[in-house]
């Protein structure tokens, strides 16, 4: 509503006295009011005038000007009709409505402008009949319309109250409208006029409000007003709610930064705002830092970009770490390498026995870089059985070159973001590990190791194996880009070293990139002297006792290498070893008589039983033969067991066989059937003898082609009942064509062969050069035999003697005798 016009209560000015509300004689004289057949028309463009209202008009067109000029001088009396388009600025007789009100101009006011401003207030309807002139303003015939009639009725009563109500609601929400305004409104009696002038008053278009002026049944316009009201008071309500929240949130606002003023004085007394000492922090290390030129110009960027973020928003919190993360990575810093190969020597022989092959590839690289300064880092890789020293050598060699050390564990990385970041418009965006490790180690040429390399996982969020490859490429990783870093870093001075212990597992692309250095298990003497010079001297310090209070003899240590451990490295020693410190340990603390000296016999109370070891079982049973076999955790020797029953020539395999093992198995009996001649053997017995081939330990799963020609001299051994050689261990691949295909993991089936007491090998004519790359000391004791065609295998592993009550399987040689 508008109640803000002076026609409210009256008019009040300069010249005139205060003009009473519409009176009950006022209606009545208004209802008598005699309406001219012809009445001068005033257009008005953006109000309707209501019976009994009084609202000031300006006027301003020069056809308004006249006709009040000439109506002040005679009756003083119009009629006004309201535009049907108030936009239209000359008004033609279609553009006004037919319904309007005869007015009765009160006062006319001269404004400084020239405009005259006119007060009239309302007295009748009328409809315009005919148009009979329009120059110079519009002058028409009009008829009257009914007079409002008193209506005498309760419903009628509650709606006016209803309106009364509701209009004073409004008043009351409604800032915009003077508290006064509801007083006027309650001591209206007229119904009818009320109703005039709650309308005249509405905030509403003039086609509404035309369409209540044109409403002649009062108790019609009385209901479409209501609705109109009550429209209005449910978009007041909604207003006044909706300022209430903003009205909220800027006293939040206005309370936050007067808070934060405070704070800010408060801490300039304590000594200046954390905020702007971070920035000055930050601009302090920009200047005192040696940033590339390109790092630097996007550094300055991102701190102006800053230092216009508020505060406490979460984009400051982003921006400032990723300002402190570029700033804390080691641009362009390296640490100086030691090229003194003599105490890199040194330092590999005291932290390492053995690997003398790793040993001397790291000394070849020293000696390139000492040469050619710039050589771009190799990417090397350590590919053996756990435990032997794989990760602790990365160590040594970070300490033979005086660099910094990482490590990076790949074991089950499933996430592509772990090597390459994340964009930092992510909410907890972090670089990737390998520019965290880099940030960690503060140098951008440490020795970096790749752990478990063969054991990158796979998934949804990509595959890691395939983000290494521009990290572990010489030619690519000179610009590695870390998608948070968002600009190049150059990886190609760090010293990229990988572990794996199964090379098969790794990426061909990815495997590519390396260079391979196998790293073998250890023999006994070999674990015995790790464990004397390494193992030992680091538990007894990390447990806190001295050599005096524990003393382990060469005949223990190796007892405990052969009965207690089955593995190529050395961590289940250590843990061994470990178990016999602690019990002296617990013989100090509890300041029991103990024995210094662990002898082997006192193993089995301390540590329990030994375990059962793999030995060669002798040559008296037919139709066992050992194998040589290669684990993840080393080499080891393993049976071939045969047996043969009455039957219709089946074979059945067990012991957890793979299909190529399995594959293995029916090749040597196809070869065995086609060269039954060259063994003396009728090829009708294979169709009476029923076989079955087991493996030992069957809870464990085999597979592979080595166990080919074990498998072969197993089968042979069993159809002729002659004894195979004695101590002799063997390996390779068949083929149906009757040749000897090498294998591979020769040093660890050596190493197994020699833990067994095995001093014959069999191997292929090509593995000859695997034992020729093996140190002596690993090959003393034992003798190799070459076979290249199963032939061959068959003259050196089968003796001529039968075993002791052979199974009667019918001959050749024996069917000649009985015929003659």
């Amino acid at each position: 509503m508008n109640l803000d016009i002076l026609g409210l209560s009256g008019v009040i000015d300069q010249d005139t006295e205060f003009i009473p509300l519409f009176s009950k004689d006022d209606e009545n004289r208004m209802n008598n009011e005699e309406v001219p057949e012809s009445l001068p028309l005033l257009p008005l463009r953006n109000n309707v005038l209501f019976p009994g209202v009084v609202i000031p008009i300006t006027v301003g067109r020069d056809m308004s000007i006249k006709l009040i000029e000439d109506v002040m001088q005679s009756t003083k009396t119009i009629g006004v009709v309201a535009q049907k388009d108030p936009k239209t600025e000359n008004p033609t007789p279609e553009d006004l409505n037919e319904i309007g009100t005869v007015a009765r101009i009160i006062k006319m006011l001269k404004m400084p402008d020239g405009s005259k401003t006119v007060i009239i207030q309302g007295q009748r309807r009328f409809q315009i009949t005919e148009m009979v002139q329009t120059e110079p303003y519009f002058v028409a015939n009009v008829d009257a319309l009914p007079k409002e009639e008193i209506i005498e009725d309760k419903r009628f009563s509650a709606l006016i109250e209803s309106i009364k109500d509701l209009a004073n609601r409004i008043i009351h929400e409604s800032p915009n409208i003077p508290s006064e305004a509801s007083v006027a409104i309650k001591n209206i009696e007229s119904p009818s006029f009320l109703v005039n002038f709650i309308a005249s008053n509405l905030d509403r278009p003039v086609d509404i409000k035309q369409g209540l002026l044109s409403t002649l049944d009062l108790v019609k316009r009385a209901e479409k007003l209501l609705e109109i009201l009550t429209e209005e008071h449910q978009i007041l309500e909604l207003k006044n709610d909706i300022q209430s929240k903003v009205k909220v949130d800027i006293d939040k606002q206005q309370r936050e930064y007067f808070l934060n003023q405070q704070m800010r004085q408060i801490q300039e007394e304590l000594g200046g705002n954390p905020v702007d000492q971070e920035l000055q922090e930050f601009k302090k290390r920009v200047k005192t830092k040696k940033l590339p030129k390109n790092v630097k110009e996007t550094i300055e960027k991102e701190l102006s970009k800053l230092e216009r973020l508020n505060p406490s928003g979460v984009e400051y919190s982003v921006q400032s770490n990723y300002i402190d993360t570029i700033l804390e990575l080691p641009w362009g810093e390296f640490t100086k390498d030691n090229f003194d190969l003599k105490r890199a020597t040194k330092v590999l022989d005291e932290d390492h026995f053995g690997l003398e092959k790793v040993k001397e590839r790291i000394l070849e690289h020293l000696a390139v870089l000492k040469i050619k300064k710039d050589m771009k880092a190799p990417i090397l890789c350590l590919a053996g059985p756990p435990g032997v020293g794989k990760t602790s050598l990365g160590k040594s060699i970070a300490k033979a070159l005086d660099r910094k050390y990482v490590r990076m564990s790949l074991g089950g990385l499933r996430d592509e973001a772990e090597i390459r970041g994340h964009r930092k418009t992510y909410i907890g965006a972090m670089p990737g590990r390998v520019i965290q490790s880099l940030k960690k180690a503060g140098s951008s040429n440490p020795v970096f190791i790749l752990d478990e390399i063969d054991k990158v996982g796979h998934s949804a969020q990509g595959d890691p194996s395939s983000a290494l490859l521009e990290v572990l490429d010489p030619e690519q990783n000179s610009s590695f880009y870390d998608n948070f870093v968002e600009m190049d870093y150059d990886l190609s001075k760090v010293m990229f070293i990988a572990t794996a212990n199964n090379l098969a597992d790794i990426q061909p692309a990815l495997r590519d990139r390396l260079e391979i250095i196998e790293v073998s298990g250890y023999t006994v003497e070999e674990k015995s002297q790790i464990a004397k010079k390494h193992l030992i001297p680091k538990q007894l310090k990390e447990h806190g006792i001295t050599k005096a209070q524990f003393q382990a003899p060469n005949k223990t240590i190796v007892k405990l290498v052969e009965e207690y451990t089955r593995e190529s490295g050395v961590r289940n020693l250590e843990k061994r070893i470990t178990k016999l410190i602690r019990q002296t340990a617990k013989h100090i603390a509890l300041e029991e008589e103990y024995d210094t000296e662990v002898k082997p016999d006192h193993l089995k109370g301390i540590i329990g039983p030994g375990h059962a070891r793999n030995k060669y079982e002798g040559n008296e049973i037919a139709g066992v033969v050992t194998g040589l076999a290669w684990t993840s955790v080393g080499g080891d020797i393993l049976f071939i067991e045969t047996s043969i029953t009455p039957g219709k020539g089946l074979i059945t395999l067990t012991g957890q066989l793979g299909s190529v093992m399995k594959e293995s198995a029916t090749v040597a009996m196809q070869y065995l059937k086609a060269h039954a001649a060259d063994l003396g053997l009728e090829a009708s017995i294979f169709e009476k003898w029923n076989v079955h081939l087991h493996v030992p330990a069957g809870a464990i799963p085999k597979d592979g082609p080595s166990a080919g020609i074990t498998i072969f001299t197993a089968l042979a051994s069993l159809f002729t009942q002659r004894k195979v050689r004695n101590k002799m261990a063997m390996t390779g691949e068949i083929t149906l064509r009757g040749k000897v295909l090498p294998v591979g993991g020769i040093k660890e089936k050596i190493l197994a062969a020699k833990r067994a007491n095995i001093t014959t090998i069999m191997l292929c004519e090509d593995n000859r050069q695997d034992i020729e790359d093996i140190d002596e000391k690993y090959l003393k004791g034992l003798t190799f035999h070459f076979v290249e065609e199963m032939k061959q295998v068959m003259d050196f592993a089968l003796l001529n003697t039968k075993v002791k009550n052979p199974i009667q399987i019918v001959k050749k040689e024996e069917k000649k005798e009985e015929k003659k």
